[in-house]
């Protein structure tokens, strides 16, 4: 294998995908729980981010994600005062074909670009042990091998899949993989943990060209539809749009099964920090500070003759009572109530409320645009109800819908609004009305945000109810 010289920072790829449905309803299909803030002041993905600072790293890392996440991803990305190449997925292929994709990118960048990707949604909280193993695996990874991270099992996880290390590489370094193997029952797991097996991460480093030459010759078809898809990508608003017709072509396929379990390049490097893929609230108990009788609680909670609970309230007053091993999750329009040790039933509840027509299966109150961000208030037959927040300079673009009015009253700072090409201001305590079919845009030149209050009446209120102006 040829050693690549003089290489450059490492690229962090952070693919973000996936909807979370075993943290329900705190995590959905529009909201997922990379985004949510989970016994830290910052998002998982903003974490993720955060460990892939200093000179190890390029300060511009590539993120592959939904379209339906991308404003999601530019909100949190702007909080940390970063900027990334945003790859927006326009279906899900599975890890292969978006990692195809980053590492694609990564070579327009520079062509001995050195990629780590990194799954968005994982929770590593020693920066320092991270950055560590990444520097003493690099050289393996510049050697042409594909570095995935191990960790030490902590204890026979049935959740996780598994690598068994064979030689050293070289001293100090990374091991040959001798084999994968998938996520096991609790006996096989209690093997794997007796025969030295590692969890998988699901981490990998390498090279961004040797990586795409191993894809076209073990997987062709992924290679060839992203890269038609990354040819044909449209630039809008900042973000790269994957050709949809040539991305649906890709093999929904894992990098595991395409390329890891049968390449000759696959190696592990071992670590033994602390690792989660935050795949259960029973995960979240247990990376959450507890009192003496073991209960975690975040937001509004109170437990009285209680122990190892799990609390979770977003806005209302959430109470227990004389009641022992459970999890309650209260967001503002579901509430979840579940025994510990049942954290598999979850994912099936989900899919039963999509069968019943449940929108709180699927979406979140709070919808993000580039201007801002809306949250549901009360929706009924007829109307809806909105608190709209318009971020400093930011514009809902001139757009008129067919079916509804609208009725905004403004709460904080001041408006500026054009209807029917008329110019006016709405400041605090005042209210302009928008009729059905009338073009309308919305500004905040101000130096904070603004806050209106929307009701929108009419026989059609779906978020589809609007024409843009060209």
């Amino acid at each position: 294998m040829s050693v690549i010289m003089s290489s450059p920072p490492i690229i962090p790829l952070l693919l973000s995908g996936g909807a979370g449905t075993r943290l329900w309803p705190l995590s959905r299909q529009t909201k997922p729980k990379q985004f949510l803030a989970l016994g830290s002041d910052y998002s998982l993905f903003q974490d993720t981010l955060r460990r892939c600072t200093g000179r190890l790293f390029d300060h511009r890392p590539i993120v592959v994600c939904s379209a339906a996440h991308r404003f999601l991803v530019a909100k949190d990305l702007e909080a940390l005062n970063l900027s990334a190449d945003i790859l927006l997925e326009p279906m899900a292929r599975d890890s292969c074909a978006a990692m195809v994709a980053g590492a694609l990118r990564a070579v327009t960048r520079h062509p001995d670009a050195l990629v780590l990707t990194l799954a968005a949604d994982h929770r590593i909280p020693d920066t320092a042990a991270f950055q560590a193993a990444v520097g003493a695996a690099l050289a393996d990874a510049e050697a042409g091998y594909f570095i995935t991270f191990g960790v030490t099992p902590r204890h026979p996880a049935t959740g996780y899949g598994y690598i068994l290390p064979g030689p050293p590489l070289r001293e100090g370094g990374s091991f040959k993989v001798e084999s994968f193997r998938e996520k096991p029952d609790q006996a096989k797991a209690r093997a794997f943990l007796r025969e030295g097996y590692l969890w998988n991460s699901g981490n990998f480093m390498f090279h961004a060209q040797t990586f795409l030459d191993e894809v076209k010759a073990l997987a062709p078809a992924v290679l060839k539809a992203v890269q038609e898809a990354m040819e044909a990508a449209a630039t809008d608003q900042g973000f790269i749009r994957l050709d949809a017709g040539s991305f649906e072509r890709a093999p929904r396929i894992s990098v595991d099964y395409a390329i890891m379990e049968k390449t000759a390049r696959a190696a592990v490097y071992p670590v033994t920090y602390d690792w989660s893929d935050i795949g259960s609230w029973e995960t979240v108990w247990g990376i959450l500070p507890q009192d003496d009788r073991g209960n975690a609680s975040e937001g509004r909670a109170v437990i009285i003759d209680g122990q190892n609970n799990l609390v979770h309230s977003e806005d209302q007053l959430t109470a227990l009572v004389g009641v022992d091993d459970l999890i309650v999750v209260a967001t503002r329009d579901a509430v979840l109530v579940s025994r510990k040790g049942q954290a598999e039933q979850i994912k099936p509840l989900v899919q039963t409320l999509k069968d019943q027509g449940y929108p709180e299966a699927d979406a979140d109150i709070e919808y993000y645009r580039p201007w801002g961000h809306s949250d549901l208030i009360d929706q009924g037959e007829g109307y809806k109800a909105r608190r709209v927040s318009v971020a400093p300079g930011g514009v809902i673009a001139l757009q008129k819908h067919q079916h509804r009015a609208e009725h905004w009253v403004g709460v904080a700072g001041e408006a500026e609004d054009t209807i029917k090409g008329l110019t006016r201001h709405i400041a605090v305590n005042q209210s302009l009305y928008v009729p059905a079919g009338a073009w309308h845009e919305l500004a905040n030149r101000g130096r904070t945000p603004l806050i209106l209050i929307e009701i929108q009446t009419g026989s059609e209120l779906a978020v589809e109810d609007v024409i843009r102006h060209p």
